[in-house]
């Protein structure tokens, strides 16, 4: 990073910003996937109501949003967006990291600010802010309740999201947290963070092995897609399948006490939503905005779920 703070977990605000207001209209660009799945559609969400408040609070800014349904569009958006807006900032959660990458980092060249969210970069070093949950974090609150459900060990599938950098973060903190607890990880492949390719991926599972004491899901939309293809096969063998980011419809279970869903943990999609406000301070005011902000992963249970309960949220 340009400013990176040394050792920071969190965002540093101080005296010397690097983007000092000068009177000017500056432009903010947004570039995000679109919402091809739960934890998406809450961001986009997010994403909208941020830039409607900002515009009402900063009138010395002007935002271009963009959504885009695969890595090409996302590209061509951020292209677009510098030869036709001449953006002073970027804030992205890219699509996937090796696409993305080299467009992103000729905007930093460009001399604009640059906000990654989410999805690490393939390149370390290109951006100034990175506002991210705790995969690694999250991996190990998910293997540590895996952990303490099946304290005699078991057999488990493991489904994991998109090729990126955070997807092996996850993993990586989830297999580390149950190394030695006698828990074995019989199968594990890409679902994509998509209840369709989970199903299917789930159905292979099950048809593969007759035995599956419990699934790490990794993400809420992909344990929809889970429990569908459990459902389908009239197998009672899986005795619980574990998600993750907070879905409604999956805390709504965890309160009512359902024992498939018991827990869930938390991976807010509100954090684009930070991103876009810090780098909003960072164009309109001496405060330098630069470093990492990480939001923790939290286990949802039934005695704190109503905390993470948001009945009116899309996600």
């Amino acid at each position: 990073m340009k400013t990176l703070l040394a050792g920071c977990t969190a965002l540093a605000l101080g005296a010397g910003g690097a983007l000092a207001q000068d009177g000017e209209t500056k432009v903010i660009g947004v570039s995000i996937p679109a919402a091809t799945h739960g934890w998406a559609g809450g961001m986009n969400f997010h994403a909208q109501q941020t830039v409607e408040r900002l515009e009402e609070v900063y009138p010395q800014l002007d935002f271009v949003l963009a959504t885009a349904s695969d890595p090409g569009k996302q590209v061509n958006d951020i292209e677009d967006m510098v030869a036709t807006r001449g953006i002073d900032a970027l804030v992205v959660l890219p699509f996937e990291s090796d696409p993305l990458t080299p467009p992103v980092q000729a905007v930093a060249e460009s001399g604009a600010w640059v906000t990654v969210v989410d999805r690490g970069l393939s390149v370390e070093g290109i951006e100034d802010l990175y506002v991210a949950g705790d995969n690694p974090g999250f991996g190990r609150v998910s293997g540590e309740y895996m952990v303490s459900q099946m304290p005699e060990g078991g057999k488990i599938v493991v489904l994991r999201g998109i090729p990126t950098t955070i997807d092996n973060e996850r993993v990586e903190g989830f297999q580390q947290a149950i190394e030695g607890s006698g828990i074995e990880v019989i199968d594990m492949e890409h679902g994509n963070w998509n209840r369709d390719d989970s199903f299917n991926v789930m159905q292979d599972f099950l048809s593969k092995h007759e035995q599956i004491d419990a699934v790490w899901a990794s993400d809420d939309d992909m344990a929809v897609g889970v429990l569908a293809a459990i459902d389908a096969a009239g197998r009672d063998d899986v005795k619980f399948v574990l998600g993750g980011a907070g879905m409604k419809e999956m805390i709504k279970r965890v309160m009512d006490g359902d024992a498939m869903i018991p827990a869930d943990v938390t991976y807010p999609p509100s954090m684009i939503a930070t991103a876009i406000e810090l780098t909003a301070v960072g164009l309109t005011s001496n405060a330098p905005v630069s470093g990492t902000f990480t939001i923790g992963s939290v286990l949802i249970t039934p005695e704190n779920a109503e905390q993470f309960y948001y009945p009116d949220s899309p996600f």
